[in-house]
């Protein structure tokens, strides 16, 4: 900082041990030792406060970025939400006006169904049959046409059916 050297600092002690004396040279070089340790006390913090604030200039323009990109990325996503609800909300007033359509065409369908399905009129119910109590009896000639089912007992053998069984 100085550029002061060995034989410099030799030269200013002797000078110092003339100009002082020996007896208040001790007590001279202590309280030079305590300033010397003070300036190098606040030399260091003046380095450190210069490097807090160039660290905080660092910071604040590091903040000052990340500000930026949080609001590029907010703004997005925010377009992104408002396109994607812009679309549902079309969707949803496409299907809202395909519902109507559909409940007009069915109220429609309705009408005509009720307009071509009137009432009739003026038909009486007959009464209910009273059951029989008895079939109806065959005749005699029924019985020998051949529509008619002949009994097993009468049927020849050789007519007979037969049951097939299963292999």
């Amino acid at each position: 900082m100085f550029d002061i050297g060995a034989s410099e600092i030799f030269v200013i002690g002797v000078v110092a041990l003339i100009v002082i004396g020996p007896e208040r040279l001790p007590r001279v070089a202590k309280t030079l030792g305590n300033l010397f340790g003070r300036l190098q006390r606040y030399v260091s913090e003046v380095k450190s406060d210069i490097n807090r604030e160039i660290e905080l200039d660092e910071l604040r323009n590091l903040k000052t970025t990340m500000q930026d990109a949080a609001r590029s990325i907010e703004q997005s996503v925010t377009s992104q939400i408002n396109y994607i609800d812009s679309e549902v909300k079309q969707a949803g007033a496409q299907v809202q006006e395909q519902i109507e359509s559909a409940q007009k065409q069915v109220e429609s369908a309705q009408k005509q169904v009720e307009s071509a399905v009137k009432p009739v009129t003026g038909i009486q119910l007959m009464p209910p049959m009273a059951p029989a109590s008895e079939p109806p009896a065959t005749s005699a000639g029924d019985a020998s046409s051949p529509d008619a089912i002949p009994d097993a007992s009468v049927v020849p053998h050789d007519k007979q059916p037969t049951i097939d069984k299963p292999d």
